[in-house]
């Protein structure tokens, strides 16, 4: 089986057509010179994939009213546990206020305001201050469409349905020359060369038994990432939203968030006794921090002998129904459509994958360690550490994605020429994607419920060295069977039975990474806890992993934490000075 590879050129390629891939597109036409041909390419439609637009909670700002830019960096940094990159954690602060204002009145997002006309902020837990925009609990929905409408109207090429599988270097590995895609209209392949190239393709951490985004994501940007030996880190830290519907096996409605505002307005977890439990785990209740509140609620489920009832209850009736159905009319609505009650009664929740804070290196203008290829969003490490605070993610894509459009604006003027492919590592990347073409067809997605579940019971909420081996274990045998199963190639054109196996194959790749990076860590921070290491360990002398391809295996050393801008023991005061507290926060 042969097949041909479209060739392609382009000057700017960006990946992913979320927050930071649209963002990204806006700022780089603003910033590169007359003439630069701008090329968009997405997995699926415009505006209507990827997780931006499944944001239900809205976007942290500090607006004032006793918040500062400050304030935001110190809740920022404590609830990373002093792993976050501190100049990307105070870039996304300080730019974040830039960046709604650009929103409101450039891009023509409207938020929820007060009566006095002033933008309402609600509550998120790990803030010490009321500093979340929304537009209701649909507060995705209305920046990606605002801000694809904006790109739509662009002379902006689009290749939509053009699915990424490979990044591939020049011939001394030095910078990128381009980018493999499949166009998964026709089934053909296609080369993009470009000058600059953002990957902003998302997590989704979909490989968990529970899971937020859709099934389509699969990671597939940080998989291309490590077969292209760019170092990574903190990819151990995966983030359990607390929260997630439970609505059966059956549906695929289970695992969808339901957001941190309900906790934030003072809704209770119950576990199947109706009691309240979550102030045994934390002084903080509820509203102490994801990771927090996701390992309480696991540590609850596992005292649970009853089989009929698989997770526990989110109750808010006690606010009042009318309220509740007031403040969350697109959750009371989806819950609704589960077959429960969220303003009067109780709602079954389980903990569930909702986001990723590892990812590729990258400095504060996004660019990474190959030439030419830049980072934003999810797939970029280092702004959130070991935890992200709700409200924190989509403000950390439009931020940097503007960032990334802007410092590809001003780097394409130095370069005068597109760059030749190792035709090696091309023609390895289209051999590794048919592969599945020349065997026996078999059924993939039994092969994914496997994965499912072996990163869900070891590598999940809670983990130990023992269980992390039996994961790796796991996810090598499901990797090997995967190598053998086939996909009927008689018709390529949406083989949507091919992305399944694709899907997969990323999140094998990955899946493996989080184990052994899981297993390099011995404390617990944020997101990471091991049960056999409960201590966080000394945070002045605080490390992050870094997981790096290197011939055939991996790698998984380790990088101290720069503390650049505060130290622990120390806070940032409004002027911008660390002060000394008396006791270390």
């Amino acid at each position: 089986m042969t097949h041909d590879i479209d060739r392609h050129d382009t000057d700017i390629l960006i990946l992913g057509t979320g927050g930071a891939g649209l963002f990204a597109a806006l700022h780089a036409q603003q910033s590169a010179p007359p003439g630069t041909k701008i090329t968009i390419a997405v997995k699926g439609l415009i505006g209507k994939c990827g997780c931006t637009r499944m944001v239900q909670g809205g976007y942290n700002v500090a607006l004032g009213g006793g918040d500062t830019v400050e304030r935001h960096f110190m809740d920022t940094i404590q609830g990373g546990k002093w792993l976050p990159d501190q100049d990307m954690a105070w870039r996304l602060c300080e730019q974040a206020v830039v960046r709604i204002r650009e929103l409101e009145n450039e891009i023509g997002c409207f938020f929820d305001r007060n009566p006095d006309g002033t933008l309402h902020q609600k509550a998120f837990a790990g803030q010490t201050a009321d500093r979340t925009v929304h537009k209701g609990d649909l507060t995705g929905i209305e920046i990606i469409n605002r801000l694809m409408e904006q790109v739509l109207a662009r002379p902006v090429e689009k290749l939509q349905e053009h699915r990424a599988i490979g990044l591939v270097p020049t011939k001394d590995k030095t910078a990128l020359a381009g980018v493999l895609m499949i166009d998964m209209r026709t089934g053909k392949f296609r080369f993009v060369r470009a000058k600059t190239v953002l990957m902003a393709t998302g997590g989704g951490p979909t490989m968990y038994k529970y899971h937020t985004p859709s099934g389509d994501k699969a990671m597939d940007g940080l998989a291309m990432a490590v077969r292209a030996g760019l170092p990574l880190r903190d990819m151990e830290m995966v983030q359990f939203h607390p929260t997630g519907l439970l609505a059966g096996d059956h549906s695929r409605m289970t695992g969808t968030v339901l957001e941190e505002g309900l906790r934030g307005a003072g809704g209770h977890l119950l576990n199947g006794a109706g009691q309240q439990f979550m102030f045994d785990y934390d002084a903080k209740g509820e509203r102490a921090t994801r990771d927090v509140v996701s390992r309480g609620m696991y540590a609850e489920m596992r005292k649970n002998n009853n089989p009929e009832q698989k997770g526990l209850f989110i109750s808010m009736a006690h606010l009042g129904p009318d309220l509740v159905r007031k403040k969350f009319k697109g959750m009371v609505k989806r819950c609704e459509d589960s077959g429960f009650d969220l303003a009067g009664g109780r709602v079954e929740v389980v903990p569930t994958a909702h986001y990723f804070m590892g990812g590729v290196v990258v400095d504060t203008d996004t660019r990474t360690a190959l030439e030419g290829l830049y980072v934003a969003g999810e797939d970029a490490g280092g702004a959130h550490g070991s935890n992200r605070l709700g409200g924190n993610g989509v403000a950390n894509s439009t931020v940097y994605g503007g960032i990334a459009g802007d410092t590809m604006g001003a780097d394409i003027r130095r370069m005068s020429a597109l760059r030749e492919p190792d035709e090696e590592v091309l023609a390895a990347e289209v051999e590794r994607a048919l592969r599945p073409l020349r065997q026996t067809p078999a059924l993939v997605q039994p092969l994914r419920n496997r994965l499912q579940e072996a990163m869900w019971e070891e590598v999940g909420v809670m983990r130990t060295a023992a269980g992390l081996k039996r994961g790796l274990e796991r996810i090598d045998e499901i990797s090997a069977e995967l190598l053998q199963t086939g996909v009927a190639s008689d018709n390529l054109a949406f083989n949507l039975t091919w992305h399944d196996w694709l899907n997969l194959a990323s999140l094998c790749e990955v899946s493996g990474v989080i184990a052994r990076a899981g297993l390099a860590r011995e404390n617990s921070r944020g997101a990471h806890y091991r049960e056999d290491f409960p201590d966080e360990g000394d945070l002045v002398d605080s490390y992050f992993t870094i997981a790096r391809l290197r011939g055939d295996s991996l790698e998984v050393g380790r990088e101290d934490v720069k503390f650049t801008i505060v130290r622990p023991g120390e806070t940032i005061l409004p002027d911008g000075e660390p002060e000394t507290l008396v006791a270390a926060q």
